[in-house]
């Protein structure tokens, strides 16, 4: 089985060389899945175990694990390959809608050109075919003029809100750019693990409260039973002091394999609003205009083709036309009707994700208050807290040398440390 991605990125960015409670801040997962996880990669990729005279472990990477673990599991030469494929179907995917949408307009155009012409070919006495021709581009002014050779001096201020080409922006006209919080659970556990790594190991439920929800719901707020799942991930351990109140410290959070500052963290966990798209104003109202024009366009050449006595007089492309037109209908309807759907989609979501921040916020906002229990709570967790840095010169045992070479250094040691304080005295 391939080792976890998200524990590999989590070494790299600590410096190949951690600890369980490093890497579960650094990845916001449960300390007992960094360290049944930093055991599997230190397995296979060759990694080292540093045993320090307190018991506590550090693992030491190579810096090319990642080619040693390429060479050894074919599934993550599978996943890299599969990502860059990936990379490149999706965006074809995306493009393909503004294509589609290009394509389907001068279908519908030629489409109509081509049933009026063959309709004022019948007159005898009436040459008015011309007429329709300027009717039929006069319905796609905007396409035409983004293709013109001025467009991109009209359209140099808009490019400076969005990055987005055309095709793109189609795409983000109609489903938007993603969920702004889809790694939200990571974020939540790695502001947690933060604020209990910042406070040395030893926090209070009143400092923890701005990163969880439905407190008072779900969980008991007088009772603090929404610090279970913490202390669960964490293997966290709760104390009480004399006067009953609770406090929490966590013994793998307060070990470290490097010597840090304390990591900035939010005074509250904020979900991010969802865009409605990334594009421009400017690229969505050209979208707009267009997905209209594309509607309309189907509604008029739905009129033409009613009887279906005109696809089987003309043929060819008219007759191709009548046999997917549905398609072109409802292509038309959906380009349309997806943005609206989700506009008031989005403003549905975006009131429940602003009452969450404003929860939090407001949980944060007591910490900062004069509170003499809640002063007394963080006097009490601080007899708790304690940090534990494992530098080189801690390490008794390395799963690198020899063991008998090893022991024979750590006697010299101790036997140099002897004479220094026979000497001294």
């Amino acid at each position: 089985m391939a080792p976890n991605p998200t524990i590999m990125q989590a070494v790299e960015q600590l410096g190949y060389r951690v600890t369980v409670g490093d890497v579960a801040t650094q990845a916001g997962l449960n300390v007992a899945e960094a360290g049944q996880g930093l055991l599997a990669l230190a397995s296979d990729a060759g990694g080292h175990l540093q045993v320090a005279d307190s018991g506590d472990i550090v693992y030491l990477f190579p810096k090319n694990f990642r080619a040693i673990l390429r060479n050894k599991y074919w599934q993550l030469r599978w996943q890299e390959f599969w990502q860059k494929l990936w990379g490149v179907l999706f965006y074809l995917i995306r493009i393909s809608f503004g294509v589609f949408l290009i394509a389907s307009i001068a279908l519908i155009t030629v489409t109509m050109i081509v049933i009026m012409s063959a309709a004022n070919s019948d007159r005898d006495s009436d040459r008015g075919g011309s007429n329709f021709g300027g009717g039929g581009f006069f319905f796609f002014p905007d396409l035409f003029w983004y293709f013109s050779p001025d467009y991109q001096e009209q359209r140099r201020e808009r490019r400076q809100e969005s990055d987005l080409n055309f095709f793109e922006a189609v795409f983000s006209f109609l489903f938007g750019d993603g969920n702004p919080n889809d790694n939200l659970e990571k974020r939540r556990w790695q502001e947690i693990a933060s604020v209990i790594r910042n406070h040395r190991g030893a926090v209070i439920a009143e400092q923890i409260a701005p990163y969880l929800d439905n407190i008072g719901e779900g969980y008991q707020q007088e009772y603090e039973d929404y610090m279970l799942p913490v202390l669960t991930k964490f293997n966290g351990q709760p104390e009480v002091s004399p006067e009953g109140q609770i406090v929490y410290y966590f013994p793998e959070l307060q070990v470290r394999a490097t010597k840090k500052n304390r990591r900035s963290v939010p005074a509250y966990l904020e979900e991010f609003p969802w865009r409605f798209s990334a594009a421009s104003s400017g690229q969505n109202m050209l979208s707009a205009g267009l997905g209209a024009l594309n509607f309309v366009g189907a509604l008029v050449l739905g009129s033409l083709l009613r009887d279906g006595t005109v696809a089987a007089q003309i043929g060819g492309l008219v007759a191709f036309v009548q046999g997917i037109y549905w398609l072109l209908l409802a292509y038309g309807i959906g380009f349309l009707g997806v943005p609206l759907v989700r506009y008031f989609w989005l403003q549905w979501r975006n009131r429940q994700i602003f009452a969450r921040n404003r929860d939090r916020l407001f949980r944060a906002r007591l910490l900062v208050q004069e509170d003499a229990a809640l002063q007394q709570k963080i006097n009490y967790a601080s007899q708790f807290a304690a940090e534990k840095v494992i530098g080189k010169e801690d390490v008794v045992y390395s799963s690198e040398n020899d063991l008998l070479e090893q022991e024979f250094e750590r006697s010299e040691q101790i036997d140099a440390e002897w004479q220094r304080r026979l000497d001294e005295s």
